[in-house]
């Protein structure tokens, strides 16, 4: 399954049913699973951790050094989950000593062109699109959709099943269960499509529906909308998973829409 015009270091670890396909180039201290496809001129550099079921597209590059000018060579890994696909030419950079990996989640798609930078956090089921460019630090939850050529700032934070339309600037945290867009970015009502497609009911639907209306639409700042969103709502999942985040966030939320 390795063809001899691919160059596979002696050291690596490469599992079972492994595809390795002409000018590939995996080095030492590189470990990809069972079942994995890795295409010609795919570059798996030292520190790349890859599950099982994975498909690394041509041009891309995984675990290279981390663009940080604090960066001392120090050892860390990028690693990525199970049946995740890695298109043409994304870059996965390896961590620093700030968290020491790079992670991104099983069974998400990171379309031709995007970066995810030193020391990320994305989880499972999540979708990057084509040239979107995830800076360091960056958080992303499940089942987030970036579309095309989203800008991430350095440490934001994108929680569960958020949309966020292309070419959007995020230089704030998103909230759960969101479609964000417009420029500048802001609240656009919730991810309805989305959540629907996930199997949740009208009655979870309605719940966030309103606590967005509350937080957004009512005329409170954030510390009243916050408190009035913990008083006047039962706890449930939907509600402690919105507060939770808000009261969490160090940069503050995107802003409701002007039209709102």
């Amino acid at each position: 399954m390795h063809s001899p015009l691919a160059v596979v270091h002696p050291e690596a670890q490469i599992g079972q049913n492994v595809t390795v396909e002409p000018f590939a180039f995996i080095e030492k201290d590189v470990v990809i699973g069972d079942d994995c496809h890795i295409y010609p001129h795919a570059v798996i550099l030292e520190g790349s951790r890859i599950g099982k079921g994975c498909k690394i597209f041509p041009g891309a590059v995984i675990s290279g050094i981390p663009q940080d000018l604090k960066f001392a060579g120090e050892k860390t890994t990028a690693e990525i989950g199970d049946h995740t696909t890695v298109r043409e030419c994304v870059t996965v950079n390896r961590g620093t000593a700030s968290k020491g990996k790079t992670v991104v989640g099983s069974n998400c798609l990171l379309m031709a062109y995007s970066h995810i930078a030193h020391d990320c956090e994305l989880k499972n089921n999540i979708i990057i699109g084509n040239a979107s460019q995830i800076a360091g630090e960056v958080e992303i939850d499940d089942f987030a959709i970036l579309s095309g050529s989203v800008l991430v700032h350095q440490f934001t934070r994108i929680s569960q099943h958020v949309m966020i339309q292309g070419g959007s600037r995020v230089g704030k945290d998103i909230p759960p269960y969101t479609l964000i867009g417009r420029d500048p970015i802001a609240y656009c009502g919730i991810n309805i499509v989305g959540l629907r497609r996930r199997g949740f009911t009208n009655q979870q639907v309605f719940l966030i529906q309103d606590i967005y209306r509350t937080l957004y639409t009512r005329g409170l700042n954030n510390t009243d909308a916050l408190l009035a969103i913990e008083t006047e709502y039962e706890p449930s999942k939907e509600r402690d998973l919105i507060l939770n985040f808000i009261k969490s966030s160090k940069r503050g939320i995107v802003r409701g829409s002007i039209d709102e």
